[in-house]
């Protein structure tokens, strides 16, 4: 913010904002002291009301002075906090003392709203006012935070950060340049692969733990279609070949993670080329609806027999599998690229049966563009289905190698059901549709 002196309006308007912070971060401290005795705590919610607009009034004071970056106006924003710190930290002291208690967390809230009380009169009002909010929430949400704490274990906790490390340390200095002959390989593609197979993983972890062995794998299939079916595959090929959950359920999930897929792959080609969409969307409708009916099913079927199974995952997921496999999704894209530029039309077929194991969607994208400048609409059409069904055949070998039995068996038959009815369905769409 620039070193001006703000107008009165202005003025008025950020201590009004300093004082709403305090109250907002009080209230919560009020509410949860509300019972103690008049006088028995450090700070309630007039002192935190009061401790917003003290910063306030100490960083407005830095402005007379001729500005919050300046020596003299520096020096009276950290002597104020400073003075104000000591104080508060005291009275807390003295407060922890008399309970018997042990925590900073009032002092800290306090210091933190001196600051936010400073910033919204030196800096931007919504970042003040947005920090404040996520400062009340976090210390609403005292006991839900300690309750996970308590529950969650090593191997979910090792999972998270490492996951957590994959997306924001690892990905930001990993090249986004192609390596390699024919176009090469984006290391930066195939490491969000692996991302999205580690975090499908996850999901599907979380999701049975919270809400269940039924529910769970159910909902993280739904919930890991809308981004990769093949994750979700991958995932829980895993889950049955290590016994972690009925192979049945873990099939369902894989049958509405298709279904998703369908679904997504046309709204992909509805914004990019409304023209194709009318070739394709008989057959990934009819696709998407064997798929869901197949899921229910056998959701009908195994319904009381698998009331009450008790499922625990041992491991989120598995850092090296998941790294492997999106190199060698790398190594398919790479096929493909190489088969689509040498074979013109009918190499962009064959390249996207080849890259629809590892990318439906941008196979979709890439070929939705191409019509019809480059390719005629029926064979853009063509080449996005051929994708999608080789995706959909991609299942059954996934089930096949890692999982193999009744898993296996579940996954052949839901994507059989879907190539027949879409291929059903894709014929009646060019017998009706003039070449």
């Amino acid at each position: 913010m620039p070193e001006v002196i703000l107008d009165f309006q202005e003025l008025l308007t950020r201590f009004g904002l300093a004082l709403g912070i305090g109250l907002l971060i009080g209230l919560e401290r009020g509410w949860r002291s509300r019972e103690d005795t008049p006088g028995s705590r450090a700070a309630g919610i007039r002192t935190f009301a009061i401790s917003g607009l003290l910063g306030g009034v100490a960083t407005a004071l830095a402005y007379a002075m001729g500005g919050a970056t300046t020596v003299g106006g520096g020096l009276i924003i950290g002597s104020s906090f400073a003075a104000y710190s000591a104080v508060i930290l005291i009275f807390c002291l003295e407060q922890n003392r008399a309970d018997q208690y042990f925590s900073a967390t009032t002092a800290v809230a306090a210091m933190l709203t001196f600051v936010l009380g400073a910033y919204a009169l030196a800096g931007d009002m919504r970042v003040a006012a947005a920090l404040a909010v996520a400062t009340a929430m976090i210390l609403a949400l005292r006991e839900p935070l300690h309750g996970w704490v308590e529950k969650i274990t090593w191997p979910e906790l090792r999972s998270a950060l490492v996951l957590l490390a994959m997306t924001f340390i690892v990905l930001p200095i990993i090249p986004g340049d192609p390596i390699g002959p024919f176009g090469g390989v984006n290391p930066r593609e195939v490491w969000l692969l692996a991302i999205m197979l580690a975090a499908m993983s996850f999901v599907g972890y979380a999701a049975v733990k919270y809400f269940g062995a039924n529910r769970g794998v159910l909902v993280a299939g739904a919930a890991g279609g809308l981004a990769s079916s093949t994750a979700v595959t991958v995932a829980n090929a895993r889950r049955a070949a290590a016994g972690e959950g009925s192979p049945h359920l873990l099939a369902c999930g894989i049958a509405l993670a298709s279904a998703m897929m369908f679904f997504r792959v046309g709204i992909i080609v509805a914004v990019l080329n409304t023209a194709v969409l009318l070739l394709v969307a008989p057959t990934l409708v009819a696709a998407a609806t064997t798929a869901c009916g197949i899921a229910a099913i056998n959701i009908y079927r195994v319904g009381s027999a698998e009331h009450g199974t008790k499922v625990k995952f041992r491991n989120p997921f598995d850092f090296w599998f998941v790294v492997g496999f999106a190199l060698f999704l790398g190594v398919v894209i790479v096929i493909a690229r190489l088969i689509g530029e040498r074979f013109g039309a009918t190499g962009a077929i064959i390249g996207a049966a080849v890259a629809g194991i590892a990318d439906v969607d941008a196979v979709t994208i890439a070929l939705s563009r191409l019509a019809p400048q480059i390719l005629d609409q029926r064979s853009a059409a063509l080449a996005v289905l051929t994708a999608v069904a080789t995706d959909t055949v991609s299942k059954i070998a996934i089930g096949a190698v890692i999982a193999r039995g009744r898993f296996a068996f579940q996954i052949a038959i839901m994507a059989l059901g879907c190539i027949i009815a879409g291929a059903i369905a894709l014929w009646v769409t060019f017998s009706v549709w003039p070449a």
